[in-house]
């Protein structure tokens, strides 16, 4: 999957807060991404992250939505 600096990922299974979408905030070989619900920062690596995500909401089309 592809993902870009602000995109949005929705997952599969929801965090602890309720919350299933998650900001990108850093990527490269691992990747950081923050809870939308709580704000809470997790780093994975790429390949774990591919296997969790249901879609992708790349961060032009979210500023357009709001």
């Amino acid at each position: 999957m592809t993902y870009g600096l602000g995109d949005t990922i929705i997952t599969k299974k929801k965090h602890v807060c309720g919350s299933d979408a998650w900001e990108v905030i850093r990527y490269g070989v691992d990747i950081r991404i923050r809870c939308k619900g709580c704000g809470r920062e997790v780093m994975m690596f790429k390949a774990d992250l591919d296997r969790r995500v249901v879609r992708v909401i790349p961060a032009e089309k979210e500023k357009l939505s709001t």
